[in-house]
């Protein structure tokens, strides 16, 4: 077996990846179902809809809801990239959720590398959400914690392998 192959593991890491990215596809499908339906109805109110400062279909629908307000200015609004930041999301747990169960090191590494991306892109939209926009969406941060969590999750996975990798060279 390749190095790092023979590492098993661990249950809780199993466990934790598959709620977390559980929920992680729930949010975000719900964030999608919400913008898909504000565009198609304006008079569509989510169930995240509170009050006029905390309101996730204001988010959603805001130019920083695709593409992260980033692709339009720069590739422009008819981009394949300017899609809804929720399919983002699900590209992202699904993803999480195929390779967190192969084994190895470099596959450890993607896993962290994108969460520790993630966590990027939930600072900047938080600062968007807050700074910007001037709301409280409960969807948004309920994945901004999902993502900080995950994060964690991939941490622990690094360190767990790189320890057993020390262990096994000894």
């Amino acid at each position: 077996m390749a190095a790092g192959r023979s590492f098993r593991l661990p249950i809780w890491e199993i466990l934790s990846r598959c709620m977390l990215c559980t929920a992680g596809l729930v949010l975000s499908g719900y964030a999608f179902y919400v913008e898909t339906s504000k565009e198609a109805d304006h008079s569509y109110t989510a169930m995240c809809d509170v009050s006029e400062s905390v309101s996730c279909s204001k988010v959603f629908t805001s130019r920083f809801g695709r593409g992260f307000g980033l692709v339009e200015p720069i590739l422009g609004a008819d981009s394949p990239l300017n899609l809804p930041n929720s399919i983002f999301g699900l590209a992202f747990y699904i993803m999480q959720l195929c390779l967190g169960v192969v084994p190895g090191m470099s596959v450890s590494i993607v896993l962290l590398a994108t969460s520790v991306l993630s966590c990027l892109g939930c600072v900047y939209l938080a600062y968007i959400l807050y700074f910007i926009l001037q709301d409280a969406c409960i969807v948004c941060i309920s994945t901004y914690v999902v993502n900080t969590l995950m994060l964690v999750v991939n941490i622990k996975r690094v360190l767990l392998q790189r320890k057993a990798l020390l262990k096994k060279q000894q």
